[in-house]
């Protein structure tokens, strides 16, 4: 890539591909002549709102534009809500005709006819922080309609020094500093080309996602680049329907979530509802809509039914779930986004409910309900043709349209899905999923038809939309009996697969004879005992602890709950027990188990990642549906096959911040079922997942990554971090740092830094394989890195926050008690230009890794210098490079570049000091620094007029400044005559000298610069 593509030719690259491929009108802001308070492009806006409003009178037209720039008090979520539901629905606002007050909606976008709207990209809109008189201006802001809907952030994908996350963290700081502009806003982009992401004002960075897409398909997605992102959104239809049915508020309470659909959401759910009207005119089976579980399927049927709404004229959807844990969440979910959905959704309660609910309804409605409430009866509850019926995960045994005969009573048993159809028999079905279906499933097939769309495991994985899982085998340390693991789970399958009432009575009876062996007293120890030494060393500190233990049955989930507070009694709040209650349960139940309430409050409490609540231990709730994203731990004492094991692992996929990977830890022998359950996937799935054990993925790469360190490290001795001494292992670290920068490759650090990383991650998988010397060179190597990472890492060094880190990463990897000191004074924030501090880095033994530090120091006071001072940036800058290159090409040692960067130092802190002494501010100095930058000036003016004329230059610019100084050449015109003519007034520059005003010209550029 071209070294010197910068931010600014980036962004107009940006802006030719909208103008020249999108068709979108381009302007830059410092052209248009506006109130930099008000985000609106207010005489677009007003243009287009009477253009796409031709019959709303003129006062209902100005009404809903004041409605617009008063979104009453509320905090941004609040007025962003607000505003979205204006965008997607219009206005609706008052009027008085002929004496009568009259209701009518203003439409904000023409979605019916998109090229009635007004589409236009602008570049450095300013917007005003009122408060602290202070402008931001985002890269490029996307406008409809004079609404600014979109912000870009944009980094140079050159400049190594900045990344993407620096586009996310500018965002950040103007949705604080300007939220105003905020209220409008649809999403975010930030863009580097080679890494091009979109999300809302609520998403977290690890949140916002690329898009892969024009058309839906997912063949060349891996390597997606800028042209399809922008392209693929920002193609008007495309946007206008983004916008319309793509984009909600999940609110649970005064929470607010705002979603934007994904690529594969939105491609899907536009083929899912192509689908289901084709299907109300033919066959009914509008087919099955296959995306693996975490890819956000539920979300995913929302935008189904809201699109379908907009339509279809009033159709009735039916959500059918087979088991009420379920049916709960996948109804709160909904209840969540009901002014989305424009109606609130409900649950029938019970046959009789459901009945009330569905008869005779001639319209609307979004109604849940378990498959078992519908009953035998012939009669159905509507024959309308409008009725769609949504199903989740539509494959299980439960949906089945055969009639069968209990050969024990003699009683015909009517499927699940006959009675179904029967009720609803003019009904269009439709399936959604998050494991495929089986290949013996006919069922399924039958009564949805064919998949629709497939978002499997390997594209989610690729697209971040989940992370992988791996499996490690601990049943081994239970010592159980392999026969009887292989008669449990031989039973199970038989439990599952036959649903009929007496071969159910009959199984149980069986298993109960294997729950015997499980929950025995000896077999829960061990069982407990394992779990606590795999947790304890391994995964309490991974992310945030957050762990789920599946019991085989209730009575066992009980038993491992106390067996853990025996051996830890302080972990009450730790460790709690999620299952569902039954009046048969013993009295020293109750208090466990708690109240429909009390596991509402457990829910909320596991998925805050700070609550103490770290462990949580099921049997079927929480195994399907229940989302906690930090969770990476699962520990399996249950057997379980097909879609209900990958449903249940699936809880551990979920994205979260640095999270590698899920891990589930087998003590049943799911080893054969993960095999059988693969069968049915698609053929990438079972390319890349066909085998997850931590053996033979994570430990073989850890073992790679801890030999290519291994490498890294030869020549140098690092035995001392294995002793007992806290004061030797902090040189060990220190000196391996040291010895990194001793090398002459100039990008030794960045591959160090790569390749200790992988090994980070692959540790985080494996850690319970790890023999004891590889963890302990593994947490060697980590912290080297650690440090390495905080000396490079762009920002000002903390060596507190150096010492913290190291402790804390030691004290978990090695069980290190004591303090590591890594710098004296490391404990307490100090200032880094003290002389003192300066003279402690310079008599460091690891010289390579005190010149890194105080290269370090100096280049961050100087990229402060480029954005302040012109004079001072361009001194040490050039300074600093003339040292590092002297260093570099072997002209000075390593003690002679850090006499040098120690007297830079020392340089920077006098000039600082010099400033205060003459009574200026840092604003101030930078300008007496321009005007006395020409060598012998002070021979024609003496210091107190120098002085003079710093205050009356700064004050008069202030007074002036404004925005339109950056770009338009006529405002920086004007600024030079008046820095000349109050300069002249002192007649300065001198005579023969006439290059002085350039620097002072210069360092006003720089201030209007950064206005």
């Amino acid at each position: 890539m071209n070294s010197d593509f910068s931010e600014e030719k980036y962004e107009k690259a940006i802006l030719e591909l909208f103008q020249d491929v999108l068709g979108y009108h381009v302007e830059c802001g410092y052209d248009i002549d506006r109130d930099y308070e008000n985000p609106l492009y207010i005489p677009v806006l007003e243009d287009c709102l009477r253009s796409i409003n031709r019959d709303v009178p003129s006062e209902a037209i100005d009404e809903a534009i004041r409605r617009l720039q008063d979104f009453g008090l509320g905090n941004l979520e609040f007025k962003n809500n607000l505003f979205t539901s204006y965008l997607q629905n219009g206005i609706n606002v008052s009027y008085v005709s002929d004496g009568e007050e009259r209701h009518v909606i203003v439409k904000l976008i023409d979605f019916d006819d998109v090229d009635r709207n007004d589409f236009r990209v602008v570049n450095q809109w300013t917007v005003t922080n009122v408060s602290e008189d202070e402008n931001r201006r985002p890269d490029i802001v996307v406008f409809v309609n004079g609404l600014p809907l979109v912000v870009m952030e944009l980094k140079s994908p050159s400049r190594e020094e900045v990344d993407v996350s620096d586009a996310y963290t500018q965002l950040k700081n103007q949705m604080n500093k300007i939220p105003r502009l905020f209220y409008y806003n649809a999403f975010c982009v930030m863009s580097n080309m080679e890494i091009n992401k979109a999300g809302t004002l609520t998403s977290s960075e690890d949140r916002f996602m690329e898009w892969k897409s024009t058309d839906g398909s997912y063949e060349s997605t891996e390597f997606a680049d800028y042209n399809t992102f922008f392209e693929g959104i920002f193609e008007k239809n495309r946007f206008i329907d983004i916008l319309r049915n793509f984009l909600l508020f999940s609110k649970d309470g005064q929470s607010y979530s705002k979603i934007l659909g994904a690529y594969h959401q939105y491609f899907a759910v536009r083929k899912a509802v192509m689908s289901t009207l084709e299907a109300i005119e033919s066959n009914h089976k509008a087919g099955v809509f296959w995306h693996t579980q975490g890819s956000g399927k539920s979300l995913s049927m929302v935008f189904y039914v809201h699109l379908l709404e907009q339509l279809m004229s009033n159709p009735t959807f039916v959500i059918v779930t087979d088991r009420n844990d379920l049916d709960n969440q996948l109804f709160a979910q909904f209840s969540h986004c009901s002014e989305f959905l424009r109606q609130k959704p409900v649950q029938a309660e019970s046959k009789d409910d459901l009945k009330e609910l569905l008869n005779n309804r001639q319209a609307n409605g979004i109604f849940f309900t378990t498959i078992q409430k519908f009953d035998d009866s012939e009669e159905s509850l509507t024959d309308r043709d409008d009725v769609i019926v949504i199903t989740d995960e539509a494959h299980r045994s439960q949906y089945s349209l055969e009639t069968k005969v209990d050969t024990r009573t003699g009683k015909i048993i009517v499927g699940d899905a006959r009675r179904l159809r029967d009720a609803l028999p003019n009904a269009t079905y439709i399936g959604f999923t998050g494991t495929p279906i089986s290949s013996k499933d006919k069922s399924t097939r039958e009564i949805f038809g064919n998949y629709i769309d497939i978002y499997d495991m390997t594209q989610s994985v690729e697209d971040k939309a989940t992370v992988p899982i791996y499996y490690e085998d601990r049943v081994v340390n239970l010592k159980l009996d392999k026969n009887v693991l292989h008669e449990i789970d031989d039973k199970y399958d038989e439990l599952a697969m036959n649903a009929q009432n007496s071969n159910i009575e009959k199984s149980k009876k069986e298993l109960s004879r294997m729950e015997v062996i499980l929950g025995s007293k000896e077999t829960i120890n061990t069982l407990v005992d394992d779990i606590l030494k795999h947790y304890e060393e391994n995964r309490e500190y991974l992310l945030t602890g957050k762990a789920m233990i599946v019991a085989y049955s209730r009575d066992i989930a009980i038993k491992i709950y106390r067996r853990i507070l025996e051996i830890r009694p302080n972990w009450q709040k730790k460790v709690n027990v999620i299952m569902t209650s039954s009046n048969k349960d013993p009295e020293e139940w109750h208090e466990i188990i708690g109240t429909k309430k009390h596991k509402t409050e457990l829910a909320r409490k596991f998925k805050d990642d700070n609550d103490p609540f770290k462990i949580a231990i099921v049997v079927d709730m929480w195994l399907t549906g229940f989302d906690v994203p930090s969770l990476a731990t699962m520990y399996v004492y249950k057997p379980m096959k097909g879609h209900t094991l990958m449903q249940a692992i699936a809880r551990v996929n979920r994205v979260y911040k640095d999270k590698e990977g899920g891990l589930i830890v087998d003590y049943i022998g799911l080893s054969n079922a993960l095999k059988e359950a693969m069968r049915d996937y698609t053929a990438n799935d079972k390319k890349n997942y066909g085998d997850t054990s931590i053996e033979n993925t994570a430990y073989p790469e850890f073992q790679k990554q801890l030999e290519i360190c291994e490498d890294l490290f030869y020549g140098y001795n690092f035995s001392d971090f294995y002793g007992e001494s806290n004061l030797k292992r902090a040189d060990a670290i220190k000196g391996g740092v040291n010895f990194i920068e001793s090398k002459n490759s100039e990008d030794a650090e960045d591959i160090y830094l790569k390749e200790s990383l992988k090994l980070k991650q692959a540790l985080s998988l494996c850690r319970s394989k790890a023999t004891e010397d590889e963890r302990m060179d593994a947490a060697y190597f980590v912290a080297v890195r650690s440090l390495l990472s905080q000396i490079t890492k762009k920002g000002q060094i903390s060596l507190k926050e150096i010492n913290n880190q190291i402790n804390q990463l030691l004290k978990h990897s090695v069980k290190s008690n004591g303090i590591i000191n890594l710098f004296e004074g490391g404990q307490e924030e100090i200032s880094l230009f003290d002389p003192k501090y300066l003279e402690k880095i310079a008599a460091m033994p690891e010289v390579n890794l005190a010149r890194k530090m105080l290269e370090k120091i100096l280049n961050d006071q100087i990229r402060i210098y480029r954005k302040t001072n012109v004079v001072k940036s361009e001194q040490f800058s050039q300074l600093l490079n003339d040292t590092i290159n002297n260093y570099i090409n072997g002209h000075i040692t390593n003690e002679d570049v850090i006499n040098e960067l120690i007297k830079m130092g020392k340089d920077i802190k006098q000039a600082q000091n010099e400033g205060e002494k003459l009574g200026l501010t840092t604003e101030e100095q930078a300008f007496y620094d321009a005007i006395t930058k020409p060598e012998g000036i002070k021979d024609f003016y003496n210091n107190e007029e120098l002085i003079k004329m710093t205050h009356e230059l700064t004050r008069k610019l202030n007074e002036t400044k404004t925005i339109d100084w950056r770009k338009k050449k006529s405002a920086r015109a004007k600024m030079k005559v008046q820095v000349k003519r109050l300069l002249k007034q002192y007649d300065y520059p001198p005579k023969g000298l006439d290059e002085a005003m350039k620097t002072v010209i210069q360092q006003c550029e720089l201030m209007a610069d950064n206005l």
